[in-house]
C-alpha cells in the first residue's frame, strides 16, 4: 500500500516550469492524482499520538492506515463506554487562537469534573482562511503560496514553542514540519494544474484542525492528564449531499469510533472538529460552521450527558445585540427555536447542530470561554414544569433573528388560479439555476406566488422564470414576474406561540406603530415562527420595535428637544430626575440623544418626521392654528403613516384639555360649546385688576413676575388665546382658519406700532381710562371682566372677547395664573364640565410635555 511519504517523494519529481510545457505539467499533475490515493485511505488518515513520545517513529505515524490500524496490536483493546459519563466540549477558532488561550481551555477541560471527556476543537483563529488562500493561490500560479505557508508554519511553531517542551515539543515539530514539507508538494502540484480538486481542497484546509488538536493534548499531558488526540477523518463517515451539505452515516461512525477507542482508550479525548471522510475513505470536510457540527454528532455517538459550545458570547440573545442595544442573554431555548433562529441568521448555531443532539435529548450549552461566571443559554428539550411554564408564559416569544440582502420575487396571474403544477414549476426553474428559496408565501386564491431568495441570485432566477412563462407571459395567463429588491427578513421565534393567541396581532401591531410597511407574511401551522419581509432600510427599526413590545427590554423612546429654552430645560430637568425610577418601575428607557437651539423653524418639518416614522410631541401651537389646509394634510399623514402626534400642552399647559375633548368625542357625547379662559397671563391680570388699580400698573407686575412674554403685547393682542381657540374647535369638527375668528385685542391701537417693549409700557398708562371705566362697570352690576375664548360649535363660530360674569360664576373666583375650561355638551348640558388648574409656568407646561411623552410610551409598548 502506498504511503503519503513515497508520494511525496515522487512529486518531488516535478520538472521546474521554465523546462516543462504547462501542458505536460498538467499530464504529470493528473498521474499524481492517479498515484495520490485519494481512493486509498492511506495518503490522508494518519493515525495519532496514541503511544508514548518516543516509541512510534514519525515515519510510521505518516505511514500508518485506517486499513493499518487493524494490525495493531500494541495496545490494549477495550469497549467504548457510553452515556452519561461523557461530556462533550467544543472551543471555535477564537477560543484556542492563542497560546495563552490554548492553555485557558486545557485548564476548563482539567476542571471539569466529568468521568469523561471528549473535546472537539477547531483550527486556530484565522488559519481555517489561511488554509484556502493557500489553495487560492496555488490555483492561480501566484508563487506567494510558498511564502504563505511559511507564514502558517511560523505561526504554530512559535505556539508550539510558548506550549511545549522536552519531547512534546520535538514530538509535535517533526510532525509539524513533516506535514508542511507535504503541503508544499501538493501545492505545487495544483499550481501546475492550475486547479484543486475538492478533495485536495478539503484535505489541505483541515490541517488546521490536525494541529490545534495535537497542541491541546499534549498540553494536557504535560499536565499529567492521559489525553489521545482523534483524527476525526478516521472515525466521522459522511455523505456528501448535492447541497454542499454532508449526512452523517451514524452506523458506520459507530463501527468506526468503537475500533479507535478500542486501540486508543482514554478519558480525555481531544478530537478535530470540521474534518470528515466519505465511506470511500476520502477526505471531506462538513463545510463551514461544521465544527458545532462535529461537536453534536461526536455527542450523539457517545451519547454524552451534554455538549457545551465554547464561544466568546454570554449565550443566545433574544436579538442581535449589535442591532438592539437592549438584547437580553436566553437562559433557555427548546431545540426548535433555536433551530429556527439559527434558521434566520442569529448567531446561535449551525441548524444542522441540533439534529443529532435532538434525536437522544443531549442539551446543548452554549458558554462564553471569556466570562466564566456566565451560567450561558441552555438548548434542550421544553420544560415539564409546571411552576417554570407559567413563569414562561410571559415569553411566548423568545427572540427575534433577522436576514438581510434579500430580494423578494413575485410571480402572479389570473392564469395561475386552479392550475396544477404551477407551483411546481416555479420552483423547478429555481432549482435549477442553484438558488436558495428563503421563505414562501402564496395568496390563497393562488393568484400569485412569491418568495425571497438572495440578492446575489435574484437576477438568475427571474431570468429563468422569465424564459420558463415566456409562453403564458405573453398570452397573459401571467401577468408579471417582478422583483422587489433590498429586502430583509424579520422572524419572531417561540415554541409557545402556538398556544397563545394575539402574537400575531401584537407583532403586526408593533410593526404598525413603528410605520413599517409589511411586503409578504409566512407562517408556519406549528407556529415556531412568524415570518415577515420589509425593506432593508427598516430592518433594525422593526427589529427594535417588535423586540420593545414583546417586553423583552425597555420600551426605549429616543428623543430630540428642539429649544431648550424655559419649558426646554425644565423638561429635561423633570426628565433626569424621574429616569431611574420609570425605568426601574414602568420599565421605560427615555434618552434625550439631542438638544438643538433655534430661534424659527419651519412647521413642513413635522410632516419630514411623521414620514419618516419620528413621533412629535409639541407645546407650539402654531401647526394646529397655522393654514387649514396644512393641518388637515399634517393629521391625515399622521394616521397614514401609524406615528403619533401629541400637543396636550398647546392648550391649558399641563391640564388635560385636549384629551378630555377627545373622550367626550369618542364616547359619542356632542360638544355644543367650549368657553374658556386660556391664557394663564391674562387670567392673572385681570384676577388683580380690582380695588383701583391700575391696568398698567398690573400689566408691569405681570411682567415683573415673568407671567408676560418679553413683549407683553404678544399676550394682550389675544392672539395666544385665538390660536388655541381655533386648536379646540378643529378637535371639535370646525373647520375654521385663524382669520374667522374676531379677536378683541387689549393693545391700544396707537401702541400697536411701538418700536419696542420699553417704549410700550412706558406708554401703556396714558390709556388706563378705558378699561378703568370697564371695570367700574363691571364692579357696580356684582361682575367681573374676564377674557375669554368661545367655540361655538352650534354656530360653528369663534370668539376671543372680554366678557363680563356675575361673581357667583366659576369664570369669577381664580386666582394666580389658572385656567378654567367649561365644556358645554349633550350630555353636560344643564352643569357645564369644568376643568381648572395652572395654565402657565415652566413646570406644569413641561408636566404636561412629560405626561404625553409617558402616553406615547404606553402606546409603543410600555406597561399602563
Amino acid at each position: 500500500m502506498a504511503s503519503l511519504s513515497a508520494a511525496i517523494s515522487r512529486s518531488s519529481c516535478f520538472p521546474p516550469p521554465n523546462t516543462t510545457s504547462l501542458s505536460n505539467h498538467r499530464n504529470i499533475f493528473h498521474s499524481q492524482c492517479r498515484a495520490f490515493p485519494l481512493s486509498r485511505p492511506s495518503l490522508f488518515l494518519r493515525k495519532g499520538l496514541t503511544l508514548p513520545p518516543g516509541r512510534e517513529s514519525t515515519s510510521t505515524r505518516i505511514s500508518a492506515s485506517v486499513a493499518d490500524v487493524s494490525l495493531n496490536l500494541s495496545v490494549e483493546e477495550k469497549q467504548l463506554p457510553k452515556g452519561d459519563t461523557w461530556s462533550v466540549h467544543k472551543f471555535g477558532g477564537t477560543c484556542v487562537g492563542t497560546s495563552q488561550r490554548i492553555k485557558n481551555v486545557a485548564e476548563i477541560i482539567i476542571k471539569d469534573e466529568s468521568e469523561r471527556k471528549l473535546v472537539v476543537v477547531s483550527a486556530m483563529s484565522k488559519v481555517t482562511d489561511m488554509m484556502y488562500d493557500l489553495i487560492n493561490k496555488a490555483q492561480s500560479r501566484d508563487e506567494n503560496y510558498v511564502a504563505a505557508l511559511d507564514v502558517v508554519l511560523e505561526k504554530h511553531s512559535q505556539t508550539a514553542h510558548d506550549l511545549l517542551d522536552g519531547d512534546h515539543l520535538a514530538s509535535f515539530l517533526s510532525q509539524l514540519h513533516q506535514d508542511i514539507n507535504n503541503l508544499k508538494a501538493m501545492l505545487r502540484a495544483i499550481y501546475i494544474a492550475g486547479h484543486a480538486t475538492e478533495s485536495f481542497t478539503d484535505f489541505v484546509v483541515g490541517h488546521g484542525e490536525l494541529w490545534s488538536a495535537q497542541m491541546l493534548s499534549l498540553v494536557i499531558r504535560k499536565n499529567g492528564i492521559d489525553s489521545k488526540w482523534m483524527d476525526t477523518r478516521e472515525v466521522l463517515i459522511v455523505n456528501p449531499t448535492g447541497s454542499n451539505q454532508v449526512d452523517p452515516d451514524y452506523s458506520l461512525s459507530q463501527q468506526r469510533l468503537e475500533k479507535w477507542y478500542s486501540r486508543n482508550p482514554a478519558r480525555v479525548i481531544i478530537a478535530t472538529g470540521f474534518i470528515a471522510s466519505t465511506p470511500q475513505n476520502i477526505p471531506t470536510t462538513l463545510k463551514r460552521d461544521g465544527s458545532d457540527f462535529s461537536a453534536a454528532i461526536m455527542g450523539a455517538l457517545f451519547q454524552a450527558r451534554q455538549v457545551t459550545i465554547w464561544t466568546d458570547v454570554d449565550g443566545v440573545f433574544s436579538a442581535d445585540p449589535r442591532k438592539v442595544s437592549e438584547a437580553v442573554i436566553l437562559k433557555t431555548l427548546s431545540y426548535q427555536e433555536a433551530w429556527e433562529m439559527s434558521y434566520f441568521g442569529a448567531n446561535v448555531l449551525h441548524p444542522r447542530t441540533i439534529i443529532p443532539v435532538m434525536r437522544y435529548g443531549i442539551p446543548i450549552i452554549i458558554r462564553n470561554i471569556f466570562n466564566l461566571s456566565a451560567p450561558g443559554t441552555k438548548i434542550c428539550h421544553p420544560s415539564v414544569n409546571e411552576d417554570e411554564d407559567k413563569q414562561n408564559l410571559q415569553n411566548f416569544v423568545k427572540g427575534f433573528a433577522t436576514i438581510d440582502n434579500l430580494a423578494l420575487v413575485n410571480v402572479e396571474g389570473t392564469g395561475m388560479a386552479g392550475v396544477p403544477g404551477t407551483a411546481s414549476a416555479i420552483f423547478g426553474a429555481v432549482k435549477d439555476v442553484g438558488a436558495n428559496v428563503i421563505m414562501i408565501s402564496q395568496a390563497s386564491s393562488e393568484h400569485s406566488v412569491c418568495f425571497a431568495v438572495p440578492e446575489t441570485e435574484v437576477k438568475a432566477v427571474a431570468e429563468a422564470l422569465q424564459s420558463r412563462f415566456r409562453q403564458a407571459l405573453d398570452a397573459g395567463r401571467l401577468s408579471q414576474v417582478a422583483v422587489i429588491p433590498n429586502c430583509s427578513i424579520l422572524a419572531a421565534v417561540g415554541q409557545k406561540m402556538a398556544s397563545t393567541p394575539g402574537v400575531s396581532a401584537t407583532l403586526f401591531n408593533a410593526l404598525a406603530k413603528a410605520s413599517i410597511n409589511v411586503r409578504a407574511i409566512a407562517q408556519g401551522c406549528s407556529e415556531y415562527n412568524i415570518t415577515v419581509v420589509i425593506k432593508r432600510e427598516d430592518c433594525i427599526k422593526a427589529l427594535r420595535a417588535v423586540h420593545s413590545r414583546f417586553y423583552l427590554s425597555r420600551t426605549t423612546i429616543a428623543m430630540g428637544i428642539i429649544g431648550p429654552g424655559l419649558i426646554g430645560s425644565t423638561l429635561l430637568d423633570q426628565l433626569r430626575d424621574q429616569a431611574s425610577v420609570l425605568k426601574e418601575e414602568f420599565n421605560i428607557d427615555l434618552r434625550v440623544l439631542g438638544i438643538i437651539s433655534s430661534k424659527s423653524m419651519l412647521l413642513t418639518h413635522y410632516n419630514g418626521w411623521l414620514r419618516k416614522g419620528i413621533h412629535v410631541v409639541t407645546p407650539n401651537k402654531k401647526a394646529n392654528s397655522g393654514p387649514l389646509d396644512q393641518y388637515l394634510s399634517l393629521r391625515a399623514l399622521q394616521r397614514q403613516s401609524y406615528t403619533h402626534y401629541f400637543y396636550e400642552a398647546t392648550v391649558g399647559a399641563g391640564l388635560p384639555i385636549i384629551s378630555t375633548l377627545r373622550g367626550l368625542l369618542e364616547t359619542g357625547d356632542r360638544i355644543l360649546q367650549i368657553e374658556g379662559i386660556f391664557s394663564g397671563t391674562l387670567s392673572y391680570i385681570f384676577n388683580n385688576f380690582k380695588d383701583g388699580r391700575a391696568f398698567s400698573e398690573v400689566v408691569a407686575e405681570a411682567k415683573e413676575a415673568g407671567y408676560t412674554e418679553p413683549d407683553p403685547r404678544d399676550d394682550l393682542s389675544g392672539m395666544d388665546v385665538a390660536r388655541k381657540v381655533i386648536i379646540l374647535a378643529r378637535e371639535s369638527g370646525l373647520k375654521l382658519e385663524l382669520s374667522d375668528i374676531p379677536v378683541e385685542s387689549l393693545v391700544p391701537e396707537p401702541l400697536r406700532g411701538c418700536a419696542s417693549a420699553q417704549e410700550f409700557m412706558q406708554q401703556l398708562p396714558k390709556f388706563d381710562q378705558e378699561l378703568t371705566k370697564k371695570q367700574e362697570e363691571a364692579e357696580k352690576a356684582g361682575e367681573v371682566l374676564r377674557y375669554v375664548g368661545v367655540v361655538d360649535v352650534t354656530n360653528k363660530k369663534g370668539t376671543v372677547e372680554l366678557r363680563r360674569y356675575k361673581k357667583d360664576h366659576p369664570f369669577a373666583h381664580l386666582s394666580g395664573s389658572d385656567n378654567i375650561i367649561a365644556f358645554t355638551t349633550r350630555r353636560y348640558q344643564n352643569q357645564p364640565l369644568i376643568v381648572r388648574g395652572p395654565g402657565a409656568g415652566a413646570q406644569v407646561t413641561a408636566g404636561g410635555i412629560f405626561c404625553d411623552i409617558l402616553r406615547l410610551a404606553s402606546y409603543l409598548g410600555a406597561p399602563s
